[in-house]
């Protein structure tokens, strides 16, 4: 008889009963969470067809990240409703102006592996870093999830990516989703749920699985899991004072396709706007001219990222204008703690946190008519950071720092 994948085994224990792929079951979620922009809509609808009630309080997490502190009077009223809202219904999962990006708070405190988890934003595949089922959905399926703790999902196809050895220096897993992306494209993954296998647990550590899983959506993913291993426990084990169990394939679960990535060859690369599957080395188009560096989002604005870029820009100035977003309050404290953001601020960089900001052309650093700008965030389509003729390229954190110190589109090598 043929085991079950992750994602089967997730399902099957959300919906009562055994999955197979292509089955339309329902499924009681475990966590479902919103943010202000998507908040507003999702209690609009709630309001609408009369059922402002919570299925369960504490299964629902809120935070506002998308735009804080409110740039506007429509972004202060929006996040003054949803203050309201929490109030009224004795929210104790809510997370203010000032503590953090919705998903990487989701990771520090909420999820477990094995769970079930639907938020009302696109990247709510970065649960899946630590073994969950995890996707975006719309406002009106979301309100659905808070008033009824279920909601229905089409169980996908399982794909099965293997990854093998070690990163070389500098290398992160923003390079490891680039280069899945250069090789499978934008759209190979739909219908598909990607379960990652890491042979050495500690050669790929959270913040690295965070930044692919985020990505998930970006492969067109319906899901994308790590699966459980000692890196997982050790995680929730230091971020929340306790031990995880593991939720584990069969050993003779059936994939669809297998993909081995081996790490050690993996290269400093960057995604060309506007395609986040158009994907080169960085050596390829170095040396292009950089007016805006962001270095921060649910992808990159981990510590490991500020670590990164501080061992990069210490000593130095950065020639190009260089916003620096920790992901939460969280890693802001640690990384002040490490010197990171005095080595940070030191270089000429601008230090905020709790917002994705710049990610979605929203506050602290919208890109101006024609200018270019390296990011770790996740997507650089048309109009993405601000003025449409603006032009986005992803990278990782190291290649993001030393593009600040030189003005251009560098690696490492080129400032240390």
């Amino acid at each position: 008889m043929t085991g079950q994948t992750l994602t089967e085994k997730i399902l099957s224990r959300a919906s009562g009963r055994k999955v197979a792929p292509n089955d339309i079951v329902e499924v009681s979620v475990d966590l479902v969470g919103f943010h202000d922009l998507t908040g507003f809509h999702v209690i609009e609808v709630m309001e609408r067809i009369g059922r402002e009630v919570i299925y369960n309080p504490k299964g629902l997490v809120i935070a506002f990240d998308h735009l804080v502190p409110p740039p506007d009077v429509r972004s202060a009223e929006i996040q003054k409703l949803v203050r309201g809202f929490v109030r009224k219904h004795g929210i104790v999962n809510f997370h203010d102006v000032g503590s953090g990006i919705l998903h990487q708070i989701l990771l520090e405190n909420y999820v477990l592996p094995g769970q079930v988890v639907i938020c009302a934003d696109s990247h709510t595949s970065t649960a899946g870093a630590l073994g969950a089922f995890a996707q975006g959905m719309g406002a009106t399926d979301v309100a659905a999830v808070v008033v009824t703790g279920k909601t229905w999902v089409t169980v996908p196809k399982p794909f099965k990516v293997v990854l093998k050895g070690s990163l070389r220096k500098w290398v992160t897993g923003k390079d490891v989703a680039l280069e899945i992306l250069k090789e499978f494209k934008s759209d190979y993954f739909n219908g598909m749920s990607v379960e990652f296998f890491v042979e050495n647990p500690q050669s790929f550590p959270m913040d690295y699985r965070a930044t692919v899983a985020n990505m998930g959506v970006e492969f067109n993913a319906d899901a994308v899991l790590f699966i459980p291993d000692d890196e997982t426990v050790r995680y929730v084990k230091v971020e929340r004072g306790y031990e995880c169990g593991k939720v584990l394939p069969d050993p003779n679960a059936e994939y669809v396709d297998e993909y081995t990535v081996e790490l050690g060859n993996v290269d400093l690369l960057v995604a060309i706007p506007p395609n986040v599957d158009n994907v080169k080395s960085v050596r390829e188009v170095s040396g292009l001219d950089v007016d805006l560096v962001f270095i921060g989002s649910c992808t990159n604005g981990r510590l490991s990222d500020l670590e990164i870029a501080a061992k990069i820009m210490d000593g130095k100035r950065v020639k190009s204008r260089c916003v620096v977003i920790p992901a939460s309050r969280k890693v802001f404290i640690k990384a002040l703690e490490l010197g990171y953001i005095q080595t940070l601020v030191d270089a000429g960089c601008v230090v905020t946190f709790g917002t994705c900001g710049p990610c979605i052309g929203g506050h602290f650093g919208v890109a101006g008519p024609d200018e270019v700008v390296i990011s770790t965030s996740n997507r650089n389509f048309i109009g993405r950071m601000g003025s449409p003729t603006s032009k986005t390229y992803l990278v990782g954190p190291a290649v993001a720092a030393a593009s600040a110190i030189t003005g251009k589109l560098s690696e490492p090598g080129d400032v240390l």
